[in-house]
């Protein structure tokens, strides 16, 4: 069994002090979890502070985004390097808002996952359809069109280092989400596509979580899915208790 992650993407909030007050909570909060690894996503402003903060305890930091280049003219744009020396370990790559807002297309994922990659950091790379597609009965095309756009080139060898995070657009902060068995459909899926890319042996260490409206309530029926090895988790992560809570899931039989 894999060890599951959980990730927080704290997006576009918390000023440096919000960060410190919930990174401090959320350290007494799962103090002593071993059994998950715990990522939570800051502001690029806040991730060399909190470094300093989840030093001594089970959180990890990701950047939120990254640059393709290692260095440059490119104006408020950041690096894999410049995320590894601030703290980080992982990095979200392709999220639906980055694509949709900033129009980043399957190419340019791609070119963010082998970047991240050389840099040192372990990429989450969202993939997921939109509500029509979904009722088009389009979503597994979908998915797997933007799981072989991001991987492509890719050798099977830095697959363990990779996470895919499986997030339907019409579920992320709308309040909806997919049920548990719906996740677990797509996810098996994408885990047998991945075998026939990559072959078993480089996808075992591949982790497939669920992103959301993943919440407290809803976070233990996703987790007794075969397939679902961890969440990204959106709003939920911004209150410490909730995010605690969705860290100590219940494993249901």
């Amino acid at each position: 069994m894999l060890k599951p992650l959980i990730a927080g993407n704290w997006k576009m909030n918390t000023a440096i002090h919000q960060g410190v007050e919930l990174v401090m909570r959320l350290r007494e909060l799962i103090k002593g979890v071993d059994a998950v690894e715990v990522v939570v996503a800051p502001p690029f402003t806040s991730i060399h502070h909190l470094s300093h903060l989840v030093a001594d305890s089970p959180i990890k930091l990701c950047g939120q985004n990254l640059h393709w280049e290692k260095n440059g003219a490119y104006t408020g744009e950041t690096s894999a390097e410049m995320l590894v020396s601030a703290g980080c370990r992982y990095v979200i790559v392709g999220h639906s808002e980055r694509r949709q807002y900033f129009k980043e297309s399957d190419e340019v994922v791609n070119k963010k996952v082998v970047a991240a990659l050389k840099g040192g950091l372990r990429p989450i790379i969202c993939v997921g359809e939109t509500l029509s597609e979904r009722e088009q009965g389009k979503t597994l095309t979908k998915v797997r069109s933007q799981v072989k756009k991001a991987l492509a080139g890719l050798a099977g060898s830095v697959v363990k280092d990779i996470t895919v995070a499986y997030e339907p657009i019409w579920a992320i902060g709308t309040g909806k989400n997919a049920t548990a068995q719906e996740a677990e459909e797509v996810h098996n899926a994408m885990r047998n596509y991945l075998f026939e890319m990559f072959g078993p042996d480089d996808v075992k260490d591949l982790r497939i979580i669920y992103g959301g409206s993943v919440k407290a309530d809803n976070i233990d029926d996703l987790m007794a899915q075969p397939n679902v090895d961890g969440a990204l988790v959106g709003g939920a992560s911004l209150k410490a208790e909730d995010f605690a809570r969705i860290v100590k899931f219940q494993r249901l039989t």
